[in-house]
């Protein structure tokens, strides 16, 4: 009775009961309708000698013939049914014993009864069903005030699971983290010195480097309780609920205390009031405004420390970022190679890794790759190793595990190509590498393969040797060769061009309109950006951006990109011809083997150059496909 559910079936079937009811009745007087005799029609079957038996009760008579049929009358009330019948001319002697037999019965209780319920049914349903409406109410009255409850969920530190032994690659976040796990331990030390703990932590990054697995490690370090919860839930549709669940949640929280409150995705209600960011819900600035009063009517002595996290940063309100709340920002950046390793042997743990299973390697070959990331790839290997009835992760599943993630599928074997169509795509491949292999600021080339994988029909993997956060002018022109190469490669062999490389040409276009627009990289235009900020290509994501600059300066922004484009692609064509042979040797042996690993492909080249200083991100050029990280 108290689920929803079960009383709106319980409406429903009272709903059919009384339809159920009404229709049978309606039946019934149809059919009494239908056969009801007159009393006339009574006396003169009588009298013709027909009639049996005649039973008779207040309002009815009933009759029964010689043939076995049965007929219904309805009795005049106020006299005897004999009399009613003598009185029509029906004879003494023909309502004898011997001629008929006739019956008088007592009025049924039942009849009463289903006469009243025929004029009083409707009204019980209709009342029925107003009494379930205002219970339903009711219900979600209490409901409110259910919600008002924090939904936290409440972790002992008695025994914990996640210390900061179990989170690595971000060594300068645990310095700043590690103050609160003493505080937690040794409030007195500080307090003793007139120190005061920062209220509320602040833990920013892109999704994926850890914050929430952060946040348990510092209250399994310091083995308090830890409250959970999410920023969304605050937020419901009944006025006031997320403010309640506020004030519920602090006073758990200081009923517990020494303890930590972790809120996750606190952007979903610490938005910035009054931007219109996200609409303006009353509801959520009222549950924020309550949020940042019990932030400061925290005593000095509760040692309940708050810990948020969120990768928007930049749409948070300004009073939550005020000194006295979360007046400390953490930063999760990515790892390095260093903390990439270290990611991977915190997730290998347990798990049967072979011998020659080499996880520096595996760092290196995985820049930008977060936690999260490294954990989906171990995940990966364990699931083709499994597939391949393998007692052990061996370093071939890791690496697969690796092209898995960043071009997004298995390799499709099975799909079928033609010879000439197979040619194509492996002087297009041999293209990106020989640029990749010659070029002085090209990383070197770490696979290629003409196996379909994900959306790519074939691509060149080119790994940096080490992380760089910094991109020269020289890298950039040469990533655009590099990523040409493969369109350059058709031209040279086949003087046609195909559709293979259309990504190719996408993505060159825009590391030139970044070049132009965003770095201040040309030379004609100068040290200058031109529109709103946008993310660069590098990162994976565009979005849009804003003109402010004249019609005649964007007639120079595009003959500088083509100008770039232009350049990149004869200098590509320039160099393949120059190693028209090797590209030759590339194309024949993956015609041959149909993948290349970076020592197989080296052989086949002369010396690559020393690579000079400056960076990019790795570089997956694809073959009709898109470009990964």
């Amino acid at each position: 009775m108290n689920s929803p559910r079960t009383r709106v079936s319980l409406i429903y079937i009272l709903f059919l009961a009384a339809l159920a009811f009404f229709l049978v009745f309606s039946l019934q007087q149809q059919t009494g309708a239908q056969e009801t005799l007159t009393l006339n029609q009574v006396a003169a079957d009588i009298k013709a000698g027909q009639v049996s038996r005649l039973v008779t009760d207040d309002e009815t008579l009933r009759l029964v013939y010689k043939d076995g049929t049965e007929r219904t009358a309805l009795r005049e009330p106020g006299q005897t049914t004999v009399q009613q019948l003598l009185d029509l001319g029906v004879t003494a002697e023909e309502l004898n014993a011997q001629s008929i037999e006739l019956e008088v019965r007592p009025p049924s209780a039942w009849l009463g009864i289903l006469t009243v319920l025929t004029y009083l049914g409707p009204l019980i349903f209709v009342g029925l069903i107003f009494w379930f409406v205002m219970r339903q109410a009711q219900g979600s009255n209490n409901a409110a005030m259910s919600f008002g409850k924090s939904r936290a969920r409440m972790f002992s530190g008695e025994n914990p699971t996640v210390t900061f032994s179990d989170v690595a690659g971000v060594e300068e976040a645990k310095v700043d983290l590690q103050e609160i796990v003493e505080f937690l331990k040794e409030p007195e030390k500080f307090i003793a010195l007139g120190a005061r703990i920062p209220k509320g932590v602040l833990l920013v990054g892109q999704p994926g480097t850890g914050k929430t697995l952060m946040a348990k490690a510092v209250s399994g370090e310091a083995g308090v309780p830890f409250f959970s919860i999410s920023g969304s839930e605050f937020v419901e549709m009944f006025v006031g609920v997320g403010a309640s669940r506020v004030r519920d949640l602090f006073d758990q929280a200081k009923r517990h205390s020494p303890c930590i409150i972790f809120i996750d995705e606190i952007d979903a209600v610490g938005r910035q009031r009054g931007a219109g960011l996200g609409g303006s819900h009353d509801e959520r600035e009222q549950t924020l405004n309550q949020m940042l009063v019990e932030m400061d009517g925290f005593d000095t002595d509760t040692n309940v420390i708050m810990i948020a996290a969120t990768n928007r940063p930049d749409i948070l309100d300004p009073a939550l970022l005020r000194p006295g709340r979360f007046d400390r920002r953490v930063t999760m950046d990515p790892p390095d190679v260093k903390g990439r390793e270290e990611i991977l042997k915190v997730h290998a743990r347990g798990k049967p890794l072979a011998k020659e299973v080499k996880l520096a390697t595996l760092a290196r070959a995985t820049p930008g790759f977060v936690g999260a990331d490294l954990e989906n790839l171990i995940n990966e290997a364990a699931i083709l190793s499994a597939r391949r009835n393998k007692k052990t992760i061996g370093q071939d599943e890791l690496e697969e595990s690796v092209e898995r993630v960043m071009l997004g599928g298995p390799e499709r074997r099975s799909k079928l190509i033609s010879q000439e169509e197979k040619l194509i795509k492996a002087y297009h491949e041999a293209g990106h590498a020989v640029l990749s292999h010659v070029l002085p600021n090209a990383d070197p080339v770490h696979k290629i393969t003409i196996v379909s994988r994900g959306q790519a029909g074939g691509y060149m993997l080119a790994l940096p040797e080490d992380d760089r956060e910094m991109a020269s002018r020289n890298r950039f022109t040469d990533a655009m060769t590099v990523t040409l190469g493969g369109r350059a490669a058709e031209e040279i062999i086949f003087d046609d061009i195909t559709s293979g490389a259309s990504s190719d040409i996408q993505r060159v276009t825009q590391i030139a309109r970044q070049m132009v627009m965003r770095l201040g990289m040309s030379e004609k235009l100068g040290t200058r950006v031109y529109g709103q900020k946008e993310e660069l290509v590098f990162l994976g994501r565009e979005i849009s951006e804003q003109k402010d600059y004249s019609e005649a300066i964007a007639e120079e922004i595009d003959r500088e990109v083509l100008k770039l484009v232009t350049a990149a692609y004869a200098q590509a064509k320039k160099l393949l011809t120059k190693y028209r042979k090797e590209l030759k040797k590339v194309a024949e042996k993956l015609m041959e083997v149909e993948t290349l690993t970076r020592e197989e492909f080296e052989k086949l080249m002369p010396p690559a150059p020393a690579k000079r200083i400056g960076g990019t991100p790795a570089l997956a050029t694809a073959t009709n496909g898109r470009t990964s990280k």
